[in-house]
């Protein structure tokens, strides 16, 4: 499985940007989709996940500025990042959990990455 994202960038606070990460190759199901980001100095966080049938789970820090959201025929996950200041800068990724066949162990997999800078 690979994890393709895009949509990062350099924003002023208060602004939005939309984040995307589609996943690709051979696999037999995607399980929860998410974000996480990691911003210099500071170890990886959760920022949101949501589930095959739309179940969401946000941090505290994210909640009522960001949406996650999937497309499930095209094993795609957004983030809309609103409302967004300097704390949100960081490397941002995307993570799936995915069976490669409907025997094998769920896997996380990751994308590569994506910067978001906001500057105040």
């Amino acid at each position: 499985v690979q994890l393709q994202a895009s949509g990062g960038g350099l924003v002023q606070a208060g602004g939005y940007l939309r984040l995307s990460c589609a996943a690709s190759g051979s696999f037999f199901s995607v399980r929860d989709m998410g974000w996480y980001r990691q911003a210099p100095g500071k170890q990886r966080e959760l920022v949101a996940t949501i589930s095959p049938g739309g179940s969401t789970n946000y941090a505290d820090s994210v909640k009522g500025r960001f949406t996650i959201s999937r497309d499930n025929a095209k094993n795609t996950v957004y983030l809309q990042m609103n409302s967004l200041k300097p704390e949100d800068a960081a490397v941002y990724y995307c993570n799936a959990e995915a069976r490669s066949s409907r025997w094998s162990a769920l896997i996380d997999y990751w994308g590569q990455g994506t910067l978001v800078t906001v500057s105040s």
